[in-house]
């Protein structure tokens, strides 16, 4: 059945807004999984952040032109899912590798590519990018680097001023050692 003007409108509508909300997006090829499967891979993608549709190629790609995104058009042919990095797309990319890379998921949904930053990303370019670390990671490393250097000032701190009393106790032991 055809789909109405208005449900194409409200699709494209429904894309440009997860596009105005991510920061890159993963393309799935899928054939004949089982909608347990595809609640799985869901969940996933929702657990790292993200949001996962199937995409129908021609309305996506309208949504993308609207947004100035790149539209990878050798990417948008068949059945096309697409997972959508809501602001962790290292994440998303991560969920979606570590789910295609499953042994019973072989030769039934695999990665096509992407896009991230204005660029068309291939399958390897999207490993690449779930080794990235990801936002909540960067936040620990930044909270590490700013933390580092007033740890070490507390050492030097601390640690002149264990000479100090040990100067001063020698001291005390070498009078009372003079009074005996």
């Amino acid at each position: 059945m055809p789909l109405s003007k208005q449900r194409k409108d409200e699709l494209v509508a429904q894309y440009v807004k997860l596009l105005d909300e991510s920061d890159g997006f993963v393309v799935i090829q899928f054939a004949g999984l089982k909608v347990s499967e595809v609640d799985q891979l869901r969940d996933e993608i929702r657990k790292a952040d993200g949001y996962y549709m199937v995409a129908k190629n021609t309305l996506f790609t309208k949504a993308l032109q609207q947004r100035d995104w790149p539209v990878p058009d050798d990417l948008l042919k068949g059945p096309t899912a697409v997972a959508f990095g809501m602001k962790n797309m290292p994440g998303v990319a991560k969920a979606v590798l570590e789910f295609t890379a499953k042994k019973e998921m072989e030769n039934r949904v695999g990665v096509k590519g992407g896009v991230m930053t204005g660029d068309i990303l291939n399958p390897k370019q999207v490993d690449a990018v779930s080794k990235l670390p990801t936002m909540e990671e960067l936040r620990a490393q930044l909270a590490g680097l700013i933390v580092a250097p007033a740890q070490g000032l507390v050492n030097v701190l601390y640690a002149a001023t264990g000479q100090v009393v040990n100067v001063l106790q020698a001291y005390l032991d070498k009078q009372d050692g003079d009074a005996a």
